[in-house]
């Protein structure tokens, strides 16, 4: 046997691709595919937070790296095709909420998103995140999926400019007479006809096509960041966990509950976000077992634990998997190689910075509107006609892209569950955890900072 071929057989082995029915190719333009669909982050990110007073240059680094730090966890360690990277709504609630609204400072913020990283992987550890995970009924489950599909397709269209915002309706359809919601449209056309088609391949062929034909549009950005610095220093190791307590204050009580409501307030939005999209996202790849659970989920877990704990040392806020995942599995990823690769590309990033940000959004955003049709059809498994099962499960589907949160519909969807159930006296089918689950939304959204 020749070198390459054992190298291939050790890949194969260790990633288990045929047993998972797929190869070396497949993850590797699956994981591709990810990371184009999610690189947006590291600009959105850095961004983000310097308005609250961090170094963009810093920002961005340490966005890359613990991306993929968290990634790399989960393809080698897991063995699943998620991705990971600073979350979105979580990187603005650390800036709008915690420092800009409940005034702390950025150290104090990463000294709160370190806390609540080392409490997930103690609570990982234990099992208390699995047991979490299997305690949502199986409706929800399938009704996250369906969520997360509507939620991405919103980001599609958002990001192209295909919808836009407006006073009176909220959201409204674009005008298509400027060039880069024409190039959203272009790319959705071939996406969509290369999808019929089965195409091996089709959404990053869609995303690389879409790309060259904005080059000629004037919308796809070809030049070259010169001013870009390597240095991580301003925002590594900043953690203020003394500033955080705010110790010598007369009301030191005070303080450590202000404080436990900041970091309750990163780990619920944390946990499910990631929760969310691991369900969903499994769902609809069939990665679930035949007891509704994902296999290594509490290796995922941890990888998302120790991402968060990663980037608030590097300088960056709450590490969680991002639901622009499904791309890449709907691009064919089945194993960890996928997550791998993209997170592999995201250490490259570092190096590529003044290059990045080629591809626009409007090559992406058909991808997230391809990936949302996809998702979609788990909500097929819903029976809609028992009403019990479907007002939570509705509202799962529907408060994800109204509200903008994956962690909003899950919240909606586990609050009214037991209430439909008690309502008909089937109070002892709820597990005791969504009993838990409902009352610490409950509190989160009336007394919690969120």
């Amino acid at each position: 046997m020749s070198k390459e071929n054992t190298q291939l057989s050790t890949v194969d082995k260790y990633f288990r691709l045929s047993e998972k029915k797929t190869d070396v190719k497949t993850e590797v333009i699956a994981g591709i595919t990810t990371y184009i669909t999610m690189a947006y982050i590291l600009f959105v990110n850095p961004d983000i937070l310097s308005k609250a007073g961090m170094d963009y240059n810093a920002v961005f680094l340490a966005t890359c790296l613990s991306a993929a730090i968290g990634t790399l966890i989960m393809g080698f360690y897991a063995n699943i095709p998620f991705a990971q990277a600073p979350g979105m709504g979580l990187n603005a609630f650390f800036t709008y909420g915690v420092v800009m609204g409940l005034g702390y400072t950025w150290q104090q913020a990463l000294a709160a998103i370190l806390i609540s990283g080392i409490l997930f992987i103690v609570l990982t550890i234990t099992g208390a995140r699995e047991a979490i995970i299997k305690a949502i009924p199986t409706s929800l489950k399938h009704a996250i999926s369906g969520g997360i599909g509507l939620f991405i397709a919103l980001l599609g269209f958002t990001n192209s400019g295909i919808i836009i915002a407006d006073p009176n309706t909220f959201l409204a359809f674009s005008r298509f007479d400027n060039a880069p919601v024409i190039l959203a449209v272009i790319g959705l056309v071939i996406t969509g006809i290369l999808m019929v088609k089965n195409v091996k391949g089709s959404i990053l062929i869609g995303i690389i096509a879409t790309t060259l034909i904005g080059i000629p549009m004037g919308v796809t950005n070809t030049s070259i960041n010169a001013s870009f610095s390597f240095d991580l220093s301003p925002t590594f190791m900043q953690m203020d966990f003394a500033g955080l307590l705010k110790l010598g204050e007369a009301s030191f009580i005070g303080a450590i509950a202000s404080v436990a409501t900041v970091i309750i307030s990163f780990a619920l939005v944390d946990m499910f976000d990631t929760i969310g999209t691991l369900i969903g996202t499994a769902t609809k790849a069939g990665m679930l077992d035949q007891n509704g659970d994902l296999p290594n989920m509490d290796k995922a877990l941890l990888a998302d634990a120790v991402a968060t704990s990663a980037g608030a040392v590097l300088g960056t806020s709450t590490v969680t998997t991002f639901v622009e995942s499904a791309a890449g599995v709907a691009a064919g990823g089945k194993t960890g190689l996928t997550a791998v690769t993209a997170g592999m590309l995201f250490l490259f990033s570092v190096f590529l910075a003044p290059l990045a940000g080629i591809v626009p959004a409007q090559a992406t955003a058909p991808a997230l509107i391809i990936v949302g049709v996809l998702m979609m059809g788990a909500v097929k498994q819903v029976n809609f006609d028992d009403f019990e099962e479907a007002l939570p499960a509705f509202f799962t589907i529907a408060i994800m892209p109204f509200t903008y949160s994956i962690a909003n519909g899950i919240a909606a969807g586990l609050i009214f569950y037991p209430i439909m159930k008690i309502s008909t006296g089937k109070a002892k089918e709820v597990h005791p955890t969504v009993y838990v689950l409902a009352l610490l939304f409950i509190l989160r959204f009336t007394i919690l900072p969120h």
